[in-house]
């Protein structure tokens, strides 16, 4: 059996490391540059990071903050149209998830026609054809991992759609910690949560793979063991460091391995309810585990192991509840809602929650246990109670 494997695109990690910049810029030649970005970082004075180094080459560069969290198709249309209308030569995106995404759709739609709900993974009719903009994406989070995938997610009217195709890839990807050191708590644990999960459903994925294996043990290694403390220490250098790689890694693995159950269920959150993408995964997280437990005990014994415990003395049956049981422990430790009802969400809304979920079919087949429509809701059901259950 032969495996395609990707690790793209050029990533530069580490403390510092947003110094390449520069000569990443230089070796595409680009004079006029396009810097999709979160309004808070200009008003932090991030942005001044991109933009002063590039100026001082005497290049052109534009700043565009219309970037929202989990955002809806209409704002990555209006980028679309912004991004052709200007002459730019390449698109640096500079922030989160959102930011990240929207910086791919537009670098690749930019050179294609039509609408980008044309696009759409789940309902689009048209196929992305051909290299977009040069595209460079400088993550100031840990835990998205937008910055080395190929997809762009765009919130719908109740859940959410993708657009995917390696020619979303980034040229370049910076991914220095230093960006995340004003990064608040809230944040901090949510995306930490998400990148996390990444590493957890690229495990146990039908897809995964000894390389995806690897990449994903380890991923679960750094961000357990820093998690906690990056977000009640913000400032601790080597707990960041540790969160910048193990998103990284997270993003390497879910990326060749896929994702399933969580995020399938966690889409549908953020398209009705507008709960941010991070804070979805980690509220569902410990409840999708615990429903599919007995499909994947061996893979959860590993991760209980990856989180810096020992099974030595207990059976794959025994670790994998112990693992279920850290995972909601590690959710609460760093202050996310533990349940549907911490996030407002009243029991009515589990009937239209389930049929968004349904239909994330490309997800949900990844999964180690075949979720149906009662699973699907009865998952929901748990989240909501707060009981852990299983099949």
């Amino acid at each position: 059996m032969t495996e395609k494997i990707t690790f793209a695109p050029i990533s530069y990690t580490g403390w510092g490391s947003l110094s390449y910049l520069t000569e990443e810029v230089q070796r595409f030649g680009a004079k006029k540059v396009l810097i999709i970005t979160d309004p808070f970082l200009k008003d932090l004075g991030l942005t001044y990071r991109v933009e002063e180094p590039l100026a001082a080459l005497g290049v052109t560069t534009e700043l565009y903050t219309e970037v929202v969290p989990e955002p809806p198709l209409a704002v990555g249309e209006k980028l679309v149209a912004y991004t052709r209308e200007h002459a730019f030569d390449l698109v640096i995106g500079l922030g989160g998830g959102s930011a990240l995404d929207l910086a791919k759709l537009a670098g690749a739609l930019a050179v294609h026609d039509g609408k980008v709900a044309d696009y759409l993974n789940l309902t689009g009719s048209k196929k992305v054809s051909k290299k977009g903009l040069p595209t460079i994406l400088i993550t100031t989070t840990s835990g998205t991992g937008s910055e080395i995938t190929n997809i762009s997610v765009l919130s719908l009217e109740t859940t959410k759609d993708v657009v995917a195709h390696d020619y979303l890839l980034a040229d370049v990807a910076i991914i220095d910690p230093e960006l995340t050191l004003s990064l608040p708590p809230k944040v901090t644990a949510a995306t930490g949560i998400d990148a996390l999960t990444h590493a957890v459903e690229a495990y146990i994925s039908k897809n995964a793979s000894p390389v995806s294996d690897a990449l994903a043990l380890q991923a679960i290694r750094l961000i357990s063991n820093s998690l906690r403390t990056a977000v009640f220490e913000g400032s601790n250098k080597q707990a960041r460091t540790d969160m910048s790689y193990g998103s990284y890694l997270a993003g390497l693995a879910f990326f060749n391995a896929g994702v399933a159950g969580v995020h399938a269920l966690a889409y549908p959150l953020g398209g009705q309810f507008h709960i941010a993408h991070g804070d979805s995964n980690a509220v569902l997280l410990p409840y999708v585990m615990g429903y599919i437990r007995q499909s994947c005990e061996k893979r959860m014994k590993d991760i209980y192991d990856a989180m810096g415990f020992s099974s030595m003395n207990l059976s794959q049956e025994e670790a994998s509840y112990k693992c279920v049981d850290e995972l909601k422990r590690l959710v609460s430790d760093v202050n996310i809602p533990s349940t549907l009802k911490g996030f407002n969400i009243g029991e009515e809304a589990l009937e239209g929650l389930t049929e968004d979920a349904t239909k994330q079919t490309r997800i949900l087949a990844r999964s180690p246990l075949t979720l149906e429509k009662e699973d699907i809701f009865a998952i929901y059901k748990s989240a909501f109670d707060g009981v852990i259950v299983e099949k």
